[in-house]
């Protein structure tokens, strides 16, 4: 099969490579790739800003596939059928962490485009427990974005709590899905971008935020709830500034630079500061289930998948409204 894998790290690009089509084990199914969303994530890891990765590394966690072959254990998932897979690709079901229902925090999970071969290939295998079915409405493309910046979206959402006012920080992938569930639930969206971005500032109302401007000012009303999907650590204590008393500040992503100090008194008067660590099965069936109830429209841009690395440094440069979306 064709793939684009990280072969040399450190070098900031994926190489077109041909491997065998994987077999499935017991537990897993092979999958034929339909379509493969890019996530931020996968910048850290061909950036090599993560460094646990298997070398080499197929990314990729945002895809849409059907299933060709199941191995001898899995029951369900039909041939033929259509399936996504997220960033969390296996856990061990049975530390403290898993029998809780928080797998999302295992020590010994491993994760899909970062320890197992990923989206950016023919084929695919998954392990059967993490692989889920999609609702019809969305085509191939239009699925990958519910799959990560959907699914750790939601996740982020939740934790940030009912209150009515919600800031975004950094407004691409995650934050355009999220716009519109915040929206349908009767929130109000306010979006901030980088200084000058003009372009995302419109992004932001066309899919329904209440305000948008440039992150270093601040928002007409104070904020309830802020999301910071930006991997920038100097936008923590500038959320905390714009949030009420008793506001929560989320930190969505899986790397950020440092967060530089900052006074007391943006912290006090319960503000809370919590990050967000990977993803659950329940986290994937609330939101799917979500999804198929509210056409939520996912704004892409798809590319071959031998143009991976174009596709890459579209993200890496901000050029992209929405998500990027391999196409095999």
């Amino acid at each position: 099969m064709r793939a684009m894998a990280v072969t040399r790290p450190g070098s900031h690009m994926v190489d077109a490579v041909e491997f065998d089509t994987p077999v499935p084990g017991p537990t897993e199914i092979l999958v034929r790739v339909l379509a493969c969303g890019v996530c931020r994530t996968d910048l850290h890891v061909v950036d090599g800003e993560l460094t646990d990765a298997a070398n080499p590394i197929v990314p990729g966690h945002e895809i849409v596939g059907r299933v060709e072959q199941r191995g001898s254990r899995v029951t369900g998932f039909e041939p033929g059928t259509r399936i996504g897979i997220p960033w969390l690709g296996w856990s061990c079901g049975e530390c403290e962490f898993c029998l809780a229902g928080r797998e999302n925090l295992c020590r010994r999970a491993r994760y899909t485009g970062y320890q197992i071969n990923g989206g950016y290939a023919e084929y695919t295998v998954a392990d059967a427990r993490f692989c889920f079915p999609l609702p019809d409405h969305y085509d191939d493309a239009h699925a990958t974005p519910l799959l990560c910046a959907g699914l750790i979206g939601y996740r982020a959402y939740r934790m940030g709590g009912l209150g009515r006012r919600l800031g975004i920080y950094g407004f691409g992938a995650a934050a355009h899905v999220i716009t519109q569930v915040a929206v349908h639930e009767g929130r109000e969206v306010y979006a901030f971008v980088s200084p000058g971005d003009d372009r995302a500032m419109r992004f932001a109302r066309q899919v329904g935020a209440t305000w948008a401007g440039p992150s270093n000012e601040p928002p007409p009303v104070p904020l309830d709830t802020a999301l910071i999907f930006a991997p920038v650590g100097r936008l923590v204590p500038e959320a905390l500034s714009r949030t009420t008393p008793g506001g929560v500040v989320v930190c969505a992503g899986i790397h950020m630079s440092d967060i530089p100090s900052f006074p007391y008194r943006l912290l006090w008067e319960e503000r809370i500061i919590r990050s967000v660590a990977n993803l659950t099965r329940r986290d994937a069936e609330e939101f799917l289930a979500l999804a198929a109830d509210v056409p939520l429209h996912t704004h892409i841009q798809t590319y071959p998948l031998a143009d991976a690395n174009r596709a890459l440094d579209d993200l890496r440069a901000g050029r992209l409204s929405g998500a990027a979306v391999l196409v095999p």
